[in-house]
């Protein structure tokens, strides 16, 4: 029988108890801590007295480094964690963090299948870098799931062709996208078996190009009688936030 674990994800900025007490509510069995990456200073002290009574607990904390102040980046870093647990429970804690990972995080929810919840403290009081800047776990609550659409793998495979492909003198065009398809077996060319290239050209269009430019992830420009295909710079960064798709095409 397989085992079901409770999975939490938790940006943590200047917060202790909010989620110690999330630990004790639903009994965690293992923890992510998503750290904001310090550059010119070290995170706070209590951050390892934390982890130091989590594992007191039983709870396995496993600790991640990340921007918490990209959106982008708490998003793709936490699709990829609920990624990896589909078999589990897995709840998303938006209120330690930042506000920006907050919304990352909560996106990340609504792209699969994990639970977003907000924790509220009995106190507010300090700055954060000494101390929490909250004590005590009041009560917490599950945040609404508005479905949200994520680029389908298909789409992401074309995104990172095109992230690696595309150079300062080489822009890559339709053609080359189909000719990678097809070497790549994605599914809008191998489930549909198009019979010639207009057929290829029009499913391309369908599947991949045309949602990805209405999202505003692509750009075409026409030379000459070619068209060139590029990411936009918020493709670049939806890339990075959907990503962890590519495992599951691999």
């Amino acid at each position: 029988m397989q085992t079901i674990n409770e999975i939490h994800i938790a940006p943590l900025r200047f917060e202790y108890d909010r989620v110690l007490g999330a630990a004790e509510r639903y009994g965690i069995d293992t923890i992510y801590l998503l750290e904001h990456e310090e550059r010119d200073t070290e995170q706070p002290a209590y951050h390892s007295e934390l982890v130091d009574e989590l594992n007191d607990m039983g709870v396995t904390v496993r600790t991640r480094t990340i921007n918490l102040f990209d959106v982008y980046d708490v998003l793709g870093r936490v699709t990829t964690l609920i990624t990896q647990h589909a078999d589990d429970i897995v709840r998303v804690n938006v209120s330690s963090g930042s506000k920006l990972s907050a919304v990352g995080a909560t996106i990340a929810c609504m792209a699969t299948d994990a639970t977003a919840y907000y924790a509220y403290p009995e106190t507010y009081a300090h700055d954060g870098r000494e101390e929490p800047v909250s004590h005590g776990y009041a009560e917490d609550e599950v945040l609404p799931s508005y479905p949200i659409e994520s680029p389908t793998t298909d789409q992401v495979a074309v995104m990172s062709f095109l992230d690696e492909t595309n150079t300062g003198v080489h822009t890559a065009k339709k053609k080359d996208i189909i000719e990678y398809a097809e070497e790549s077996a994605l599914s809008f060319i191998a489930d549909n078996q198009p019979a010639n290239d207009k057929a290829k050209f029009a499913l391309l269009n369908a599947n991949v190009v045309d949602p990805l430019v209405a999202n505003g992830y692509l750009a075409i420009e026409r030379v000459g009688r070619q068209k060139q295909v590029s990411l936009t710079e918020t493709g670049e960064a939806v890339l990075r936030a959907f990503e962890h798709k590519l495992r599951c095409f691999d």
